[in-house]
C-alpha cells in the first residue's frame, strides 16, 4: 500500500510539474512577412491571396513524383500513409 501511494504521489507530482513544461522553450522572432495579404490574408479570418492559385494538373509529375517515392521508400510504400 505504501509503494502504491508513493508512486501515486509521484504521477501526481510529474502531472503537476508538466502543466509549465516548455513554457520557457520560446523564440521570439521578427516577421518579415508581417501584414503581408500575400501570406496572412487582408484579416485574421481570411485566407491568404496565394491560395487563390489554381494550376492544372499535370499527370507526368504525379508519376515523377511516384517513381522518386518508390526509389526512396521501395515499391508499394507510396500510398501506405494516405
Amino acid at each position: 500500500m505504501k509503494k502504491f501511494s508513493v508512486l501515486l504521489f509521484a504521477v501526481a507530482a510529474i502531472s503537476l510539474a508538466s502543466c509549465d513544461y516548455q513554457k520557457n522553450n520560446v523564440i521570439e522572432q521578427k516577421d518579415a512577412r508581417k501584414g503581408d495579404d500575400w501570406v496572412y490574408g487582408v484579416s485574421p479570418d481570411s485566407a491568404a491571396r496565394q491560395l487563390k492559385n489554381k494550376y492544372t494538373a499535370k499527370p507526368e509529375l504525379e508519376q515523377r513524383t511516384n517513381a522518386i517515392r518508390e526509389k526512396m521508400f521501395g515499391a508499394g510504400k507510396a500510398n501506405a500513409g494516405a
